[in-house]
């Protein structure tokens, strides 16, 4: 598998960054997970947009899936685009969060996508297999794993701790784990995790490597790494337009 990082940015745009978006390739098979505010332009640096065969919202907050607003425009408008309806599996209540977030009164994306609502599972997307599990935070949010020549790539989405989120990275070949929060006392729980918290996730599902993402632009990147990297030495902070093997 190869991933892409087309946005890193945590909870909003940053000035080098849009949010979060993230590429999976694999024979062929482009996988789009998350497609958050700032993202749908970067994205058009890295493929066609009419390349992607499928999109995984983890959940619905803006900085995850408001960029889904200007794909529904290019897919509409832009006469390039050649494919029938995309699939576009995220949690319950995505196709009206969606069609709100482009515009209501131009009536559903069903035009644009096959919407599917997720839950904790397994299943078979074109080359993947793909397993999800639910995170710790404030709205549904869901970590996946997807598995394909014999190695796999765990993403967390949003999360506080979890061990849920732990269960499913087990033996992982790539965590790709958020780092949001910095290490300061009297933080909310159940929202993200600190790099402290991401490198002992790592630790205790045993990956191989850790990549940290979504550090908000006001947080320094430096010291989630420097924290991360204390528990968990096989750590990398990913950076945008980055390219990794899995």
């Amino acid at each position: 598998m190869r991933l892409t990082v087309v946005g890193c940015s945590g909870s909003a745009p940053g000035p080098d960054s849009p949010a979060s978006c993230y590429l999976v390739e694999h024979e062929g098979y482009r996988l789009l997970l998350d497609l958050g505010n700032g993202a749908f332009g970067a994205l058009q640096r890295v493929v066609d947009p009419d390349a992607v065969d499928a999109v995984f919202l983890s959940h619905l907050h803006a900085d995850h899936c408001l960029d889904v607003a200007p794909f529904v425009v290019w897919k509409r408008y832009s006469g390039r685009s050649t494919r029938d309806r995309v699939p576009l599996y995220a949690p319950v209540g995505a196709d009206r969060r969606l069609r709100l977030a482009y515009d209501a009164a131009d009536g559903p994306v069903d035009d644009v996508f096959d919407v599917f609502a997720i839950g904790p599972g397994e299943w078979q997307l074109g080359p993947f297999q793909v397993s999800t599990a639910r995170t710790a935070h404030p709205v549904e949010c869901h970590a996946v794993r997807l598995t394909a020549g014999g190695r796999s790539l765990v993403y967390t989405g949003d999360t506080g701790v979890s061990p849920a989120v732990v269960a499913l990275a087990r033996g992982a070949d790539v965590l790709l784990a958020e780092a949001a929060h910095p290490d300061v006392p009297g933080l909310p729980p159940d929202l993200h995790l600190t790099g402290r918290e991401a490198g002992e996730h790592a630790r205790d599902a045993g990956v191989g490597r850790l990549l940290l993402t979504h550090v908000p632009p006001w947080v320094d990147r430096s010291a989630q790494l420097a924290a991360a990297s204390e528990v968990f030495g096989e750590t990398e902070l990913v950076v945008p337009l980055g390219v990794y093997e899995v």
